[in-house]
């Protein structure tokens, strides 16, 4: 087990190496400048400055060695748009409100998801399959966007059951959790359906109905737990999606998270924040992807970890 985590370790620090760099070049070779912009009317000579102060004049090569070194410092460097506003600062009051809002969508996918396929498998070819079907059919379809404008106009504006807009509440938090997360409901409810139908069809679930147990007695207690292997193997690009989807939703709803500052330094060319942001993302993601794979030995325990690649 220890080789394995250390492997995988490895491979998660090369992968943030490959963003890092993939991420600076970027940005270097992105057309416009974040001190010369239609809003900001600076002269040269200001604009020479700031370059000079930011070490924008100053090779390549030297920016990247700089950049590597504050990445592994966890220093993010100043924002080029906020005068006294550090890219680190606005990470750590900005992130909460995304994780908060990705919590909520994670939990509300995952546990209506694995119930929603539970019992659509349990009732294979009946209504509460093809309900269930025609569910998980609409969530994936439709945007989160889209889902997200037609909740607020219809839940919030018209029968005035939510707010539509901040982040004040519990009940703020309702509307963009649902839109955000149940597009991932649905793809959780298909593998959790057609895994538990693949399950149900095993020697060992044609034993326990031989010993006169239930099918719900062996759902939860056998068949569900290796149904769960493609859900657990699915968190981490699941993790990935709704972190970077609650950028749109944010803005939608007018949250206060990191995704609204993502997206500002975009339209600013604020480049030590976009790079900060993208760089502190890539990061929660390895680290939930990892989490994944150990979590994944550990349901199932068949897997050679001496073997794995």
């Amino acid at each position: 087990m220890g080789k394995y985590i250390i492997k995988r370790i490895g491979y998660s620090i090369l992968s943030l190496f490959v963003i890092v760099t993939l991420t600076f070049f970027l940005m270097r070779l992105a057309p416009g400048s974040p001190f010369a912009t239609e809003q900001n009317n600076i002269s040269p000579q200001i604009q020479e400055q700031l370059n000079e102060q930011y070490g924008l004049n100053d090779p390549w090569y030297e920016q990247y060695v700089s950049y590597l070194g504050d990445v592994v410092t966890l220093d993010f460097g100043s924002s080029m748009k906020y005068r006294g506003r550090s890219t680190n600062d606005m990470i750590s009051e900005s992130f909460p409100v995304s994780a908060v809002l990705g919590a909520s969508s994670l939990l509300f996918a995952v546990g209506f998801g694995v119930l929603s396929g539970v019992i659509s498998a349990m009732n294979h070819n009946k209504l509460p399959d093809y309900l269930a079907t025609v569910v998980s059919v609409l969530g994936i379809s439709i945007p989160s966007f889209v889902l997200g404008s037609l909740m607020q106009y219809q839940l919030g504006l018209r029968m005035g059951w939510f707010p539509i807009s901040g982040w004040t509440s519990f009940a703020h938090t309702i509307l963009p959790s649902l839109a955000l997360g149940l597009g991932y409901m649905g793809n959780i409810a298909k593998l959790t359906r057609s895994s538990l139908l693949e399950q149900n069809t095993s020697e060992y679930v044609k034993l326990a109905r031989a010993k006169g147990r239930t099918k719900w007695g062996i759902a939860w207690n056998h068949s569900l737990k290796n149904a769960l292997l493609p859900v657990v193997t699915y968190l981490g690009p699941l993790t990935a999606g709704i972190l970077t989807g609650s950028f749109v939703i944010e803005n939608i709803f007018a949250i206060p998270g990191l995704g609204r500052h993502f997206v500002q330094s975009i339209n600013n060319r604020d480049y030590t924040v976009i790079m900060g942001i993208t760089v502190f993302f890539a990061i929660v993601l390895l680290l939930a992807v990892l989490i994944v794979d150990i979590l994944y030995v550990f349901l199932d325990p068949r897997i050679d970890l001496e073997g794995e690649d």
